[in-house]
């Protein structure tokens, strides 16, 4: 059994449902200090983060991830946290989201420090039990504190499962921002069957809501698509036939490029609501500011690292859903990738990733560091 496929089940084998850890980033913090790593413990809340680093000169190259994962649901042909290896696929929650990827980091680590001991530059891990939950004690804390303590980070790679088809097919260097809304849109309650005594709210939005849904809020550009304006739930009502309601809730969401900021979008929705002259309150949550790593250092140093060890051309990609990317890119003033296993099964039942895939990424992981500080 190869040294990341062991370190994956240690991982895996761990119950760290979000936003517990329960001993999961122990497992790393001792390998790690055993090749020379510092290491500060920063609990913010119930969670606990770390980070560690080897090394005091600059470029400073960090490995980030979560040890936390999501519920594991029901109806798994295996014990999620008994990491099983059934036809070359090892099974259990967080495999492939992301204690294989971590596991790959600490061997890369390993043999890199064994191999090159007097490598340039250092090397970090930012490490958080706090992705998968609201990620408010997570790695925006952490990062504050690097801020704080006037460390530098020039480059991170965060280890999210990136891979569509085959591993190293897709590298994330970036994603949209998100941005959430709830409208609450007033009328007036009444009899169904006068109408002319109330104003039905319902009503109301279905008007507006075809200028939002139709409006153009961008055009993307060379590494975003355009924004997205997506509704996810409306209620209303009483519960009864013959009432009117009085108002209407709608939630809805933003994923947006770098050609808008989350200001104008809010300013044009409620510019949109008040040509209308309605009766209406809004409450914003802003949830993540796009971020963005042009071709360059790091993402030369994947793209070659994938192609010398797989023969796999990589593709850029901002789609998806938000990362702790969001936090970094912008509070470190990083360059930032995602790069990991396949993400098909992440969140799944029955989640999933080849053991060949995770020796692989190990030995990838190793040739971005090579890459990067040698």
């Amino acid at each position: 059994m190869s040294n990341t496929l062991q370190l994956a089940k240690n991982l895996i084998s761990i119950d760290s449902v979000t936003p517990n850890d329960k001993g999961c980033q122990k497992l790393m913090i001792d390998r790690l200090k055993k090749v020379g790593f510092e290491i500060k413990d920063l609990k913010f809340g119930e969670v606990d983060n770390f980070w560690a680093k080897h090394g005091r000169e600059s470029p400073v190259f960090v490995f980030a991830g979560h040890t936390d994962v999501v519920p594991i649901g029901s109806n798994w042909k295996t014990n999620p946290f008994e990491p099983t290896v059934i036809d070359g696929l090892l099974y259990g929650r967080g495999t492939a989201d992301m204690k294989g990827s971590l596991a790959a980091m600490v061997t890369a680590t390993e043999r890199f420090l064994a191999d090159f001991p007097d490598h340039k530059g250092s090397i970090g891990y930012l490490i958080t039990a706090d992705e998968e939950g609201p990620a408010i004690d997570g790695t925006v804390k952490v990062c504050e504190y690097l801020n704080n303590i006037g460390q530098s980070v020039d480059y991170c790679l965060v280890g999210e499962p990136s891979s569509v088809n085959v591993l190293g097919d897709v590298i994330k260097n970036g994603r949209r921002g998100s941005l959430n809304g709830t409208l609450t849109l007033f009328g007036k309650q009444g009899h169904i069957a006068y109408p002319h005594l109330a104003n039905n709210p319902i009503h109301l939005l279905a008007s507006v809501l075809n200028n939002l849904i139709t409006e153009v809020w961008d055009e993307g550009n060379e590494y975003f698509p355009k924004t997205s304006f997506q509704v996810s739930n409306i209620h209303s009502g009483t519960g009864v036939t013959n009432v009117i309601p009085g108002e209407v809730e709608m939630v809805f969401n933003f994923r947006y490029s770098s050609e808008v900021t989350h200001e104008e979008l809010q300013k044009r929705v409620e510019d949109i609501l008040d040509a209308d002259g309605l009766k209406y309150k809004i409450d914003w949550n802003h949830s993540g500011y796009p971020f963005l790593t042009p071709k360059g250092d790091l993402v030369s140093a994947c793209v070659k690292a994938i192609k010398d060890i797989k023969g796999v051309d990589s593709e850029l990609s901002t789609s998806g859903g938000t990362s702790d990317g969001r936090f970094i890119a912008p509070i470190l003033d990083a360059q930032v990738v995602e790069f990991g296993p396949l993400n098909a099964t992440i969140h799944q039942v029955d989640e999933c990733v080849s053991v060949q895939d995770l020796d692989d990424l190990s030995k990838i992981y190793y040739q971005i560091l090579k890459n990067i500080l040698l």
